[in-house]
């Protein structure tokens, strides 16, 4: 079930009136050890990102600027949620396909992964991850 494998996460909000403050601490914040951090950012209007699923990897995906959407799928439900607040980060188990799309001007996307690139771990034709899907439940 999604709700197993997708939530929001409140991140810590240090409010200062010279900028805020946001934090993100492996196994505590998250609930997984950061292995990997990238960010994707001057994305075209229109463009998507994502659309693959991961068998291992466990991912933070936070809106550092801007905002967009997230569709995930568990092969049974699916749901989109807006991310614009860099307070907030939304939590994706393995075994979730994800799209990323809907990206407002500046928009930064910053990903915490629990596992180093490995290409042997994404699920990148969408059939193939409907078959792993049923496979793993």
């Amino acid at each position: 079930m999604l709700k197993d494998k997708v939530r929001i996460i409140d991140l810590p909000k240090i409010a200062d009136p010279r900028g805020n403050l946001t934090v993100a601490e492996e196994m505590k914040e998250t609930p997984f050890r950061i292995a990997r951090a990238y960010w994707t950012y001057d994305v075209p209007g229109g463009e998507s990102r994502g659309g693959h699923a991961h068998k291992v990897l466990e991912q933070l995906i936070i809106a550092t600027s801007g905002s967009f959407d997230v569709t995930v799928d568990d092969g049974h439900e699916r749901r989109t949620y807006h991310l614009n607040h860099p307070y907030q980060g939304l939590y994706v188990g393995p075994g979730i396909w994800r799209t990323l799309d809907d990206f407002s001007s500046g928009a930064v996307c910053m990903v915490l992964a629990s596992e180093l690139f490995d290409e042997e771990d994404y699920i990148r034709d969408y059939d193939d991850f409907l078959t792993y899907a049923r496979c793993t439940k």
